[in-house]
């Protein structure tokens, strides 16, 4: 069997210089932590912490057909970008209604550009492709190596932005995008995340990417910047109630089952999967993501069974300890009978059977 190298990002000899544990991570050598998951997923919750995103996909989609094509490809509404420099979380969508990809469209004053899933970057380009010859005056570009993704979270990362760029930025509203430059880096910005938190995503070129990641590092530092990992960025987008494609998210796992009903729009027009997920709203879904709470200290983890009554009833999909909530958390899968919140439930934790309340989501949700 012959060993395949991981592909790395511009910044992999930054993180290695800052003692980060480096990991496999869909075919990536990334960092998962700096000091501890712990340090860094407070620096985020309380200050500000910044994240390599460069493994992450982007394509550009452009031409006359643009925005017909993307309306098709996304189960949302891309008539909800009602002009450019906004954007819209979404996902692709298969012929029998399951999740190809869950990403975020930015309408720009030319193009659309799409960020995809750092482990189905060739999946979604080769899904798009598939369904671009339908549309005649279409232009798709797939910039993912050549671009770098930084990621700006926490409640100073407004301010700290704002700072570097030379304008206030508290006024741009969520998902909207602008762009600036930072220590003579031209970037562009969306005011998204995965972390529950305020804060950008941040696109430069990837031979600039060092340079940015040091001034954002250098500027941040009055605030108490942390450089974080993946464990962190795991730990914060759990509770969050954020999913993660390949665990609450997969090609056999609708969005709606995974409650992202309000993310999916049947009313717009036909799209790609849309006749599937009609017909799974109709006859009622065979399952149902909810958040759970378990009592003591033990942590679910993914894979672990979920019981009702003595009978099993779910597996969990993602779990750790709530850093900042205090206590442990899980996502899983049950039947939809099951979802209603209060129901009482129990994870097997090794051998035993531990007490869960099935909660609302999100367990952290940031004040405004």
């Amino acid at each position: 069997m012959v060993a395949t190298a991981l592909q790395e990002t511009p910044l992999a000899a930054v993180h290695r210089s800052l003692g980060a544990r480096m990991v496999d991570f869909a075919g990536w050598n990334m960092p998962v932590q700096y000091k501890s998951i712990i340090q860094e997923h407070t620096a985020v919750r309380e200050r500000v912490g910044i994240f390599d995103v460069s493994h992450m996909g982007e394509f550009l989609v452009s031409g006359e057909d643009a925005h017909a094509f993307v309306q098709h490809m996304i189960a949302n509404d891309l008539n909800r970008l009602t002009q450019p420099n906004m954007a819209l979380y979404t996902q692709f969508v298969n012929e029998k209604g399951g999740t190809v990809d869950d990403l975020i469209v930015y309408r720009r004053s030319d193009d659309f550009l799409l960020v995809v899933n750092a482990s189905n970057i060739e999946k979604d380009w080769n899904w798009i492709q598939s369904y671009a010859k339908q549309f005649k005056s279409l232009k798709l570009k797939n910039i993912s190596d050549e671009t770098a993704l930084l990621a700006l979270q926490g409640p100073k990362a407004v301010q700290l932005l704002s700072d570097l760029v030379g304008r206030d930025l508290s006024t741009s509203g969520s998902f909207s995008y602008g762009e600036g430059e930072v220590d003579g880096v031209k970037i562009n910005f969306g005011r998204t995340g995965y972390t529950g938190e305020d804060g950008f995503e941040i696109f430069c070129a990837t031979s600039h990417a060092e340079k940015l990641w040091k001034a954002l590092l250098k500027g941040g530092e009055q605030y108490g910047i942390e450089p974080c990992g993946l464990g962190a960025r795991d730990t914060l987008r759990l509770e969050a109630g954020l999913p993660l494609y390949g665990h609450e998210l997969d090609d056999e796992t609708s969005p709606l089952e995974a409650g992202l009903g309000w993310s999916v729009k049947l009313d717009k027009g036909e799209f790609v999967g849309s006749a599937a997920l009609k017909k799974l709203k109709e006859k009622g879904l065979p399952k149902q993501c909810v958040c759970l709470r378990s009592e003591g200290k033990a942590q679910p983890r993914q894979s672990y069974e979920v019981y009702s009554n003595g009978q099993k009833v779910g597996d969990i999909t993602s779990g750790a300890l709530g850093i900042h909530v205090g206590y442990p958390l899980a996502f899983a899968f049950v039947k939809p009978e099951l979802a209603k919140e209060g129901t009482a439930l129990e994870v097997k934790i090794r051998e035993t059977f531990v007490p869960a309340q099935v909660v609302r989501r999100p367990w952290y949700k940031r004040a405004k």
